[in-house]
């Protein structure tokens, strides 16, 4: 039997080492082709950037006459600085921060409340609350404007920066609390009932145990709700009219004449509202797809 065995172990191995060669080279064609076809899609992502941060250093002059992917012949550095000072842009930046914040930190924490009390609390009509907010995933933006401008104007909040804080929490909340129910599944509720034994309240469980576990998908909810209130146009559109409290989305406007329209000043303004979605984008892009991949399981 060892004389057999000893034969036929050539015969066993003598392919295996064949096929290792033709299988390096098929992986690394495919991992090449892979690349490849990756930075090809990144070029087409990241041009428009490029071609509107070169489109923000012409001024009319150049956006006609010349190619559209032409180079700036001199840099026109002033549209930064026009639209900063001259145009209200450093006004309706502080409007889009400073909404952009409220509308995200009260939609996450009502979020979390709602997902808490659905996930971790016995109540009669818990399947019933949860349809309700899920319905609100299928009602779409513009059939709401009328009826929302009617609530609004009977209420005093036309023209009034909470009409468009209530209306993006609204509209966020569904969304985030889809997000946040996949996690809360997962997390184990042998801490909670551990603190119940402690003698630990319930808001004490919330805020102290339960919401710093969820921190990861706390950060993609966040960034994904910055960037829809950062980029909207549609509320603020309707709702504001005053100077005052218009964001960068309608701010841009003010550089469309009737006879004469700044092309220049519109993408510096374009550039200036893009560059804190890039920067949170940089740093927070790797907790957006934790977030996900965390609350994707249930169980």
């Amino acid at each position: 039997m060892s004389m057999v065995q000893q034969q036929k172990q050539p015969n066993v191995s003598t392919p295996l080492i064949t096929q290792r060669p033709a299988n390096g080279i098929v992986n690394r064609l495919g991992y090449g082709l892979l690349y490849l076809t990756l930075g090809i899609i990144a070029i087409f992502q990241v041009y428009p950037l490029v071609w509107l941060f070169f489109f923000s250093l012409k001024d009319n002059q150049e956006v006609f006459n010349n190619s559209p992917f032409a180079l700036p012949t001199s840099p026109k550095w002033e549209n930064y600085t026009k639209v900063w000072t001259e145009g209200n842009i450093s006004l309706y930046f502080f409007n889009s921060v400073w909404i952009t914040t409220v509308s995200v930190l009260l939609t996450v924490l009502l979020a979390s409340f709602v997902t808490f009390a659905i996930t971790r609390m016995k109540w009669k009509f818990s399947k019933l609350v949860l349809g309700l907010f899920m319905v609100g995933l299928m009602i779409p933006v513009h059939s709401t404007l009328i009826p929302l401008f009617s609530f609004f104007l009977k209420v005093n909040l036309i023209d009034h920066p909470l009409s468009v804080v209530l209306s993006y929490t609204a509209f966020n909340l569904p969304i985030t609390i889809m997000i946040l129910m996949g996690f809360y599944y997962t997390l184990p509720r042998e801490v909670e009932e551990a603190a119940i034994i402690d003698g630990c309240s319930i808001h004490r469980i919330f805020f102290q145990i339960t919401l710093p576990m969820t921190a990861p998908v706390l950060s993609t909810t966040v960034i994904i709700n910055m960037i829809y209130n950062w980029n909207e146009f549609v509320f603020i559109n309707t709702f504001i009219s005053s100077d005052k409290y218009k964001t960068l989305t309608v701010g841009i406007q003010n550089f469309i004449g009737q006879y004469m329209t700044e092309w220049g000043a519109i993408g510096a303004t374009l550039m200036i509202s893009i560059i804190p979605i890039l920067i949170a984008f940089f740093f927070f892009s790797n907790r957006i797809v934790e977030g996900i991949a965390a609350g994707s399981v249930k169980g």
